[in-house]
């Protein structure tokens, strides 16, 4: 039997890279969404009546129902779901836009929230399914330039993690994808960048927006070699699907170092932590 995927965000990036490699599978069902469906024409060439095209802003909760509604009659169920849209914003954090910040929440974050709320149902009465969350290694790692983007990750790591544990009884999995830089537009058209007017305050986050724009387009990372890898795990390995998928080996290298450095410093700092309890006696 044919899996359906429904990928959100395949105009560009990981989307269309994904879209691109499962409209080519014979047994995918393909929902591919964009918030302008002119945009995925490449998936013309593939089309014999297992793709569908429809037009949804993540943002726009009507249009969620209806993409589900159409989805379910057309192929019947939902197997996979890829919260692939989003945005990036680079800033200080001091002068970030609260409007533009509160716009990059509504999509990263909330956008895959309530589009996985509403395809939970399903994937329950299957008593099967896959949720994917394409994070970021910024969800793990904060940096300079990018507070607010990795407070949408941030959340959404948390929020998915804990979500694993609640699906988990009816056999839904959870993957978190946490890809470092990758050769897609995310540095380029598909985030904005507010350059500082304290240039002397704030050289570090100034000298971080410059090198992400300067590096666009010449990434480590390869997007198609990211969507085989995504693919793959989904289809071969869903009985033990990593809840995280680091990507790339900034990805891997980065959180290694910091979480290393966390354990030492928890390590050093239990003693205190554990003198903040009653005693068993209490």
């Amino acid at each position: 039997m044919a899996q359906t995927w429904l990928i959100t965000g395949t105009s560009t990036g990981f989307g269309q890279e994904l879209a691109t490699l499962l409209a080519q599978k014979t047994d995918v069902n393909l929902v591919a969404t964009a918030r302008n469906t002119d945009k995925l024409a490449y998936l013309d060439q593939y089309d014999h009546g297992q793709i569908l095209k429809l037009e949804l802003d993540v943002t726009d909760s009507q249009q969620i129902k209806e993409v589900i509604q159409t989805t379910l009659s057309k192929f019947g169920r939902i197997d996979v779901l890829d919260n692939n849209a989003g945005l990036g914003y680079f800033s200080t954090f001091e002068e970030a836009d609260e409007a533009t910040v509160q716009y990059m929440f509504d999509v990263n974050f909330w956008g895959s929230v309530h589009l996985t709320q509403a395809v939970l149902p399903v994937m329950r009465q299957q008593k099967s399914g896959v949720i994917i969350g394409i994070s970021s290694d910024a969800g793990l790692i904060g940096e300079a330039a990018l507070s607010f983007y990795s407070g949408t990750k941030f959340a959404l790591e948390g929020v998915f993690e804990s979500l694993a544990q609640e699906v988990q009884e009816d056999n839904i999995k959870v993957m978190l994808v946490e890809p470092s830089s990758f050769r897609t537009d995310w540095a380029g058209r598909s985030s904005q960048k507010k350059e500082t007017a304290f240039l002397d305050d704030y050289q570090v986050t100034n000298a971080a927006i410059q090198n992400y724009s300067d590096s666009a387009g010449n990434e480590a990372g390869n997007p198609q070699a990211a969507a085989q890898v995504i693919y793959e795990q989904v289809i071969s390995n869903t009985e033990h699907l990593p809840l995280h998928l680091p990507l790339g080996e900034m990805s891997v290298t980065r959180a290694q170092k910091k979480f290393a450095g966390l354990a030492r410093k928890f390590a050093q700092l239990s003693d205190l932590a554990i003198s903040t309890d009653y005693s068993k006696e209490e």
